[in-house]
């Protein structure tokens, strides 16, 4: 047989696994599986006969095919009929074709399987109802409609940094899910912005966020002389402005982490200040006292504020203005005329 005859099946095997980065015996396996497949379809054998079981071999190098029948005690029987070569790969062929799609996309979601918790840069593709759908790289990420920042709006070939979320088992098979959303995104971000905090010397404790519109951040430093604000804000505020622009201008509020409660609520109310807090640490709420020219600062537009300031302190908070004065009563005087008049203007019931 002639050496091409020999090797061009191995040629073309190892070409198609080495472009899709899958095993040539994941290949193999289906080959073999099209080969049973186009057999009984040839020979309408639309029902499996208890007794009688098929089996295909493929002579790797040559890509020649047989079949062969085995009965209950295992004996093989070589049925091969003639022309089942051309007749078996024409049958086979999307089968085949299928199947190394499948084997591709498995590979690649175990690929995407070590990246859960990343950021990836992505574009999107293309828009399916309220899903949307952005190459990653070697794969194609699913963004959910939960998955997406609030306000952004998003169109074809526009470029984003994406979280990679998790991998879900959908109707259409395992997808990658993808997120603008999720708070771990900002994370991740600053991870990427901050030295400090990718060397752990800086860490982000808490993050409370409305995707798209504000977050607030909680830092803390792990490392004497270290300002956790100040490294991730960054000289003339570079560092957090890298994020923000990530994030479409999403707003960030960095806040320095307290274990001490009364202290962490007040910082998380920022830009307020001259704030005082009485706690009840039992029901976890907190009374807070703003100044009147700082209380809607406190509140925020829509009461955005102290619902991130709640949601990062895990402390539900109350926001008063400081109780007026009461202001001296005057005693009346004594006047004759005054309630001569006030009789008046009395009106009979």
């Amino acid at each position: 047989m002639p050496k091409s005859a020999r090797t061009e099946f191995t040629s073309a095997l190892n070409q198609i696994c080495a472009e899709r980065g899958i095993s040539p015996q994941a290949v193999i396996a289906t080959i073999k599986t099209a080969l049973i497949a186009a057999y009984k379809k040839d020979f309408g054998l639309t029902e499996e006969d208890e007794d009688i079981s098929y089996e295909a071999e493929l002579d790797e190098i040559v890509g020649s095919a047989k079949i062969f029948e085995l009965d209950k005690k295992g004996k093989k029987k070589d049925i091969t009929p003639p022309g089942f070569g051309r007749i078996a790969a024409q049958t086979a062929k999307q089968v085949i074709l299928q199947q190394i799609r499948e084997a591709e996309k498995d590979a690649i979601i175990t690929e995407y399987q070590d990246k859960i918790g990343a950021l990836v840069n992505g574009m999107v593709l293309r828009f399916d109802g309220q899903f949307i759908i952005c190459d990653i790289g070697r794969g194609q990420g699913l963004m959910p409609p939960e998955e997406q920042g609030g306000g952004e709006h998003y169109h074809l070939n526009q470029r984003l940094t994406l979280y990679i979320k998790d991998i879900q088992e959908t109707i259409k098979g395992k997808q990658i899910i993808i997120s603008r959303a999720d708070p771990q995104l900002v994370i991740e971000l600053f991870k990427r912005e901050v030295p400090e905090v990718n060397s752990g010397a800086v860490e982000i404790k808490l993050i409370a966020r409305e995707a798209g519109s504000r977050s607030k951040v909680a830092v803390a430093s792990s490392q004497a002389g270290v300002d956790p604000v100040g490294s991730c804000v960054g000289q003339k505020g570079v560092r957090v402005q890298a994020v923000i622009n990530e994030l479409g201008g999403e707003k960030i509020d960095i806040i320095e982490y307290s274990d001490d409660v009364e202290k962490f609520i007040i910082s998380s109310l920022q830009p307020a200040d001259n704030l005082k807090v009485k706690l009840d640490e039992k029901k976890k709420t907190a009374v807070v006292t703003a100044p009147e020219d700082q209380l809607s600062l406190a509140i925020g537009r829509d009461g955005q504020n102290v619902r991130l300031a709640a949601k990062l302190t895990g402390y539900k908070l109350n926001l008063n203005p400081p109780k007026a004065k009461k202001a001296k009563k005057a005693k009346p005087k004594d006047d004759k005329s005054t309630k001569k008049s006030s009789k008046k203007t009395e009106t009979p019931a």
